[in-house]
């Protein structure tokens, strides 16, 4: 989890439903980003009495076009039923799931038993959202009667897979920052993901959360003591007291990257440089003032 993440996805408004999206799926992560089949394994909904719903077989159905059945798994509505709030439209939803670990530790434990088990190393890559009820304002739910897609995948664990690694960090959507912290900073990144590394851990914080200050400062939410400003303010002054606890940094630092992620951005968020140097002033002067 990050204090910032992209969410990729696609949506269907009555154009396809379940068979167009799960298809579309298990094509774009197999043949096109060349994930190994055997290690996805995929959730269904398992029903509901309350709500009075039944499993959903026609995901599992369809999915058996891809998968052996012994890798769907059905769940119920905490972790394969989405809605937004109390009332308006929801639906069943079909997680994607990856197991990255290593060989030895797929024979000890079979994957299907680390599903949904916040295991770091078997992971929800992408949630598949059918849309076709309507929660009403009792409780209850109706069918709607046209049926949509919506489905969100994280890119950072998306990078981080595609480009063979057990972690975000290890990206390299993330590598070229702790690369310039570890050159302005004299200190060497050791890619140490236990506790012990207080200046890895320091780093991490540092790039996670320069991602979240920009982009909340360049939308025009300046950190404050109220609402919205006071998370960035909190989230801020984290990443100072890594970088002035760890990483024996008595001077503003956080500034210093505005420009570089600016870039990295360029294309998809002319926003942010176009912003950027309101953006490093306004993190130098809550970094300095703290």
């Amino acid at each position: 989890h990050h204090t910032m993440f992209e969410m990729l996805g696609n949506w269907s408004i009555g154009d396809y439903f379940k068979e167009g999206a799960i298809d579309y799926a298990w094509d774009l992560l197999t043949r096109v980003y060349g994930l190994k089949e055997e290690d996805l394994y995929i959730t269904v909904f398992q029903g509901d009495k309350i709500d009075k719903t039944e499993a959903d077989s026609e995901a599992a159905e369809i999915w058996k076009k891809h998968v052996p059945e012994s890798r769907i798994l059905y769940f119920d509505k905490k972790d394969n039923f989405w809605e937004m709030g109390d009332t308006g439209p929801c639906g069943p939803c079909s997680e994607i799931h990856i197991d990255i670990r290593s060989e030895e530790e797929k024979k000890l434990v079979p994957g299907k038993d680390l599903v949904n088990k916040d295991h770091p190393r078997l992971i929800e890559i992408w949630n598949l959202v059918f849309i076709q009820y309507n929660r009403k304002a009792d409780g209850s739910l109706e069918d709607l009667p046209e049926k949509h897609i919506d489905t969100g995948m994280g890119f950072e664990r998306l990078c981080m897979v595609v480009q063979g690694k057990t972690s975000n960090y290890d990206s390299d959507l993330f590598t070229p920052y702790i690369k310039a912290i570890e050159k302005k900073t004299g200190i060497q990144y050791t890619s140490d993901y236990s506790d012990a590394s207080k200046s890895d851990v320091a780093m991490r914080v540092i790039t996670d959360h320069l991602r979240a200050i920009c982009f909340t400062i360049a939308d025009g939410e300046m950190p404050s003591n109220t609402g919205a400003g006071y998370v960035i303010r909190r989230i801020l002054r984290r990443a100072v007291r890594y970088y002035y606890s760890f990483l024996n940094v008595k001077q503003p630092l956080m500034h210093e990257f505005v420009d570089m992620l600016a870039t990295q951005f360029d294309d998809g968020f002319p926003e942010l440089a176009a912003q950027k140097e309101v953006v490093a002033r306004g993190i130098f002067e809550e970094e300095k003032s703290f």
